[in-house]
């Protein structure tokens, strides 16, 4: 391999858009991308091609909203906050990661005598 790029599952953005907005509040999509860049430790580097579309997709499902605004540099931005309906998805996709997550621990720390 010439060079690792790190890749998220699907579902994963969608997941930390979802918390990053229940633990901040409202934001632009920038500050967004770049709380889950910093919180990843910048193992992530997010982009407007990924993190707009994904933006986009939670709206349509009602997940998230979004109004303009006045960001911190003065300009027209788009503010995204969770609605009621997000909330419910957001611990929704906590449980299935955190279970995904039990089994692999499971399964990376299990020994030939336990399989």
């Amino acid at each position: 391999m010439d060079q690792q790029k790190n890749e998220i599952l699907p579902g994963t953005l969608n997941l930390m858009v979802l918390k990053t907005l229940s633990t901040l509040g409202c934001l632009h999509g920038y500050g967004i991308a770049r709380r889950i860049e910093q919180i990843s430790g910048n193992a992530l580097q997010l982009n407007q091609g990924t993190i707009y579309p994904a933006l986009l997709h939670l709206e349509q499902m009602g997940w998230i909203k979004s109004e303009w605004g006045v960001s911190e540099n003065n300009r027209r931005a788009k503010y995204y906050s969770m609605t009621r309906a997000g909330r419910k998805q957001l611990a929704a996709e906590e449980e299935i990661w955190r279970r995904a997550s039990d089994i692999m621990v499971r399964f990376l720390t299990a020994t030939e005598e336990n399989l």
